[in-house]
């Protein structure tokens, strides 16, 4: 394949293709697709959800995710392996996927993406799923394979497969650069185009956290005025945050634990710029979670600006919010820490 750049006076300057090998580290790659899914598999959107997922093998995953159904999709990057390690890694890799069920594949997207909501939760505003339809996890697996070049090898035992009904893929990309050092990557699935994860699971590779002077940064006006203030409260009222890879948790912290109240996010986040409610956690971790969550629930709903999010309820800030509402938010906190603390915490 021949690209080029045409200029204002119509002249073509190539792009040369290279090995990207050469110009990149083997973590490049792998963090291209961690970081943009959404163009590698543009006709069949995956949300990544764990990268170097360690296995009871002793081995690591290159990039887990899920797909809008819930399966699992397994993406292997083929470092300079033979054909034939390559194909084990992968059906090895699979034989632990199999395995896990929704508590474990959540356990790896919380370990990977930091204090966020459930992974159902992420998974329904990430899709765009309705709030009444439901979603199974990991009822199947999907293997990618994703090369430079996929070798003819690995092509006739991957139509092996697929005619076994294993559901693999193989995605060669090719990587070019012109002489004013702009690069670009191409893609295309080689095999599979015609159609397109209970064992004891140990933290998986972690994405940075963020924190407060970059939250702030990442707002708009209308949700730095919302955010500083709750901060502040914050801080006035012994509760402290949690920073996740892009939002935060409001906790509570008592003798024996915490307890995560409200989320927070970003626009930048598939939650938009939003306060959600910790419906879970209070249920996991606080007495007489039942009737505490039921009156939360109420006093949020009345507030006007809290809407249904699955069974939990969010504010997205999207205009300037006056005072009032602010300040009848903090007093909704103020009283249900109260009641925290009165009920305490299990065990």
């Amino acid at each position: 394949m021949k690209l080029f750049t045409i200029d204002s006076d119509g002249k073509l300057t190539s792009y040369k293709e290279q090995l990207f090998r050469d110009e990149n580290k083997e973590t490049d790659l792998e963090k291209l697709l961690e970081e943009n899914p959404e163009y590698f598999f543009e006709d069949s959107k995956v949300l990544v959800i764990g990268r170097q997922v360690p296995t009871n093998l002793g081995t690591w995953i290159d990039l887990l995710g899920l797909d809008k159904y819930g399966n699992t999709v397994l993406i292997e990057l083929k470092r300079g392996k033979t054909p034939r390690d390559t194909i084990a890694q992968l059906l090895e890799y699979a034989s632990f996927i199999e395995n896990l069920d929704y508590e474990s594949l959540n356990l790896i997207y919380q370990s990977y993406i930091g204090e966020e909501p459930s992974l159902d939760t992420y998974h329904q505003e990430y899709f765009a799923i309705d709030l009444d339809q439901t979603v199974s996890f990991n009822k199947s697996t999907k293997l990618v394979i994703v090369a430079q070049e996929i070798s003819s090898s690995i092509k006739q035992t991957s139509l092996y497969l697929r005619k076994k009904g294993f559901d693999i893929y193989c995605m060669e990309f090719k990587y070019f650069h012109n002489h004013a050092s702009e690069r670009m990557i191409t893609c295309d699935f080689v095999v599979g185009e015609e159609s397109f994860l209970k064992t004891e699971i140990n933290p998986s590779v972690s994405l940075p956290k963020t924190d407060e002077k970059k939250f702030l940064a990442s707002l708009d006006s209308n949700g730095r005025v919302v955010y500083e203030k709750l901060f502040e409260f914050a801080k006035n009222n012994n509760l402290f945050i949690r920073w996740g890879s892009k939002g935060f948790s409001l906790n509570l912290g008592l003798e024996n634990g915490f307890v995560g109240l409200f989320f927070g996010y970003p626009p930048t986040s598939v939650f938009k710029q939003s306060i959600y409610s910790g419906f879970e956690e209070i249920t996991k971790k606080v007495n007489n979670s039942e009737e505490i969550i039921e009156h939360l629930r109420l006093e949020l709903e009345q507030t006007g600006f809290f809407e249904s999010a699955r069974s939990n309820l969010k504010w997205i800030i999207r205009k300037p919010e006056n005072q009032t509402e602010i300040d009848r938010l903090l007093s909704i906190i103020t009283k249900l820490t109260e009641k925290i603390r009165r009920n305490g915490l299990k065990g």
